[in-house]
This record gives C-alpha cells, sequence and structure tokens, in this order.
C-alpha cells in the first residue's frame, strides 16, 4: 500500500474512475428545470424501494435539490453520450433541459423521454458527505424501456459500451 494521501484529489478521483459506472442524468423542478448528468447513483433498499444519489455542493441544482420534493433519475443508453454531455457542462440551458424531450413523471418531475430506465423519487433524506450532500429518495415509480439497448458506461475517465457477446 503506498503511504497516506490526504488531499490529493485528482488521484483519489483517478483511483475511483476504475470503478465502471452507468451514466444518469438526475432531473428535477424546483423554480425552474434542472438536469445534472450523475454516476454517483446506487440502489439502495428494496423494501421499501430506495435509491442514493450524490451531488456536489457546487452543483448548480445542489440549492434546487434543498427545495424540491422530487427528482428522477433517468439512466441513459449507449448511444446517448450526447445527452450526458449536454447535462454535464456547469451553467443555464437556454431551453428547458437544454432541448431534450421529456415528459411528467406521477409527482411532475420531469423525465426524458428516450432513456433506458427511470425512477422517479420522493426526497426522503439528505446527509452531509464532505462536499458532496447524499440524498436518499423514496421510489415511487420507475420503468425500463427498451432491454435490447444497453447502458452508457463510465470508466476511466471516459465513456465506454459493453462488449457484444458472442454467439
Amino acid at each position: 500500500m503506498s503511504e497516506e494521501k490526504s488531499g490529493d484529489s485528482r488521484s483519489f478521483r483517478d483511483t475511483m474512475g476504475i470503478f465502471a459506472t452507468g451514466v444518469t442524468v438526475v432531473t428535477l423542478e424546483s423554480k425552474e428545470l434542472y438536469g445534472m448528468t450523475a454516476n454517483a447513483f446506487s440502489s439502495l433498499s428494496l423494501d421499501p424501494p430506495l435509491l442514493l444519489i450524490c451531488v456536489a455542493k457546487t452543483a448548480s441544482m445542489h440549492e434546487a435539490l434543498s427545495e424540491t420534493s422530487s427528482f428522477a433519475v433517468n439512466i441513459l443508453g449507449e448511444n446517448q453520450e450526447g445527452i450526458s454531455t449536454l447535462f454535464a457542462k456547469h451553467g443555464r440551458m437556454e431551453e428547458p433541459l437544454g432541448g431534450t424531450p421529456y415528459h411528467a413523471g406521477i409527482l411532475g418531475t420531469p423525465i426524458l423521454d428516450d432513456c433506458v430506465a427511470f425512477a422517479e423519487c420522493k426526497v426522503r433524506d439528505q446527509f452531509p458527505g464532505g462536499d458532496h450532500t447524499i440524498v436518499v429518495g423514496e421510489v415511487v415509480d420507475f420503468s425500463s424501456n427498451d432491454s435490447s439497448v444497453d447502458p452508457l458506461l463510465f470508466f476511466k475517465g471516459r465513456y465506454r459500451k459493453l462488449a457484444k457477446e458472442a454467439e
């Protein structure tokens, strides 16, 4: 083991990047519509159905999350790298959700039309987590849209796709 590297956030980020993740866009409505690319997302509980997301305190969505009662996690497909890139940008978008087609979920939360799966949640809890806030959502609706589309992945700082299985 190497010596302790406290304060070396770039090296820590690179080390965590060795763990491949899916790519999601978290959406919500507060005073306006918000969307943010996130891979700090996890299923938390099956009974009751809970999930968690981690949002940087510097993210434009952070304040809006404290003002809303619901959010959605939209899981992106391998063909949606452009959507991920759009929502990874900082700052305001000219059009709501950057012009990405969406519909309102049962709680009124914006859900991206072409995502491969989504979970719409009530905000249940929020906890401090260093420079992030951990948000626990109680899932009230969910769906997977097309099982033939593989998820978009993120690994070592780059988008990736699953290898096709040999037949």
